[in-house]
């Protein structure tokens, strides 16, 4: 007799969870339960900033039982990530999803709270939305939201599809009324920043600014579609805007190439390799467009 539909989706969460389970790993880093974590390189640790409340000897828990000592890499509070990097190099990287989340999914949170094994929660992806600022001085360009139950230790750990694959880390660290998905995506291109320069630089311009149309004729000069972008109306004392030479008045309208439509977009173009370099300003002037050089300075 052959298996029903219900049998075979079972069947096939508890290999996914079998799977995801040979990369999530117990992160013991803080006085209370312990955390979760995925492996994000063989010899690197993904998990929540926020369940990391010691610097050293914080203990891992690979799948095979081994425990092994590791030390804090790298951590941004802005995003509630961080990268341990273990003693020795013996983890299982996990593998991320092919294709990113869709509303209506089934999904699994894995977690490994305690020395026990893996813990699962099942739901679906309710929402995908960002930009958002964090309330931590950070911005997810994305994330997703789930009914996945979040048990106590379940931070760090991933959202995963039915194969196994990850679909980003879990956290319940921003205190928005539950847990969260960081998307795989961005938290490993964050991770890969913390284990090589262990912070995240967050850049700003020292400007007051608020969001207007560009009228048409100026659209014209940007060479791309763009409505809107930022007028500035105030300039801080010794800021960089000011030494760059931009002016109240001026419409901000792209960052190094890239279109500056509203305030989220603008913090988010000021991370990383931007700040303290020289960094090109689409502005328009009296209407006419011009490009000014800003050194970007840091937060």
């Amino acid at each position: 007799m052959s298996k029903n539909i219900f049998s075979e989706l079972s069947d096939a969460m508890a290999s996914a969870a079998d799977q995801a389970g040979k990369s999530t790993v117990m992160v013991d880093a803080r006085r209370r339960i312990p955390a979760s974590g995925i492996v994000f390189a063989k010899d690197m640790i993904l998990t929540a900033d926020h369940v990391v409340e010691r610097d050293e000897d914080i203990k891992v828990t690979l799948d095979n039982k081994t425990e092994l000592t590791a030390r804090l890499a790298g951590r941004d509070p802005g995003t509630d990530l961080a990268v341990l990097k273990l003693d020795s190099a013996s983890a299982v990287p996990a593998e991320i999803a092919k294709t990113p989340a869709r509303v209506g999914q089934f999904v699994l949170a894995i977690g490994r709270p305690s020395k026990n094994g893996i813990e699962s929660s099942f739901g679906t992806v309710n929402a995908i939305g960002g930009p958002v600022r964090t309330g931590r001085g950070g911005m997810l360009e994305s994330y997703i939201r789930t009914d996945v139950v979040s048990y106590p230790g379940f931070s760090g750990g991933p959202l995963i599809n039915g194969e196994g694959q990850v679909y980003g880390i879990n956290t319940s660290g921003f205190g928005r009324g539950g847990a969260i998905t960081i998307p795989a995506d961005t938290a490993w291109k964050i991770a890969e920043i913390l284990a090589k320069h262990g912070k995240i630089k967050r850049g700003y311009l020292g400007i007051r600014s608020q969001t207007v149309n560009i009228p048409e004729e100026a659209q014209s000069q940007l060479n791309r579609k763009q409505e809107t972008g930022l007028l500035i109306v105030g300039l801080e004392a010794d800021s960089p805007a000011g030494k760059g030479g931009l002016m109240v008045g001026d419409i901000l309208a792209g960052v190094a190439g890239e279109a500056i439509e509203h305030h989220d977009e603008l913090f988010t173009r000021l991370s990383g390799d931007v700040v303290g370099k020289s960094t090109p300003l689409d502005v328009l002037r009296g209407g006419t467009l011009q490009v000014v050089n800003v050194i970007v300075g840091e937060r």
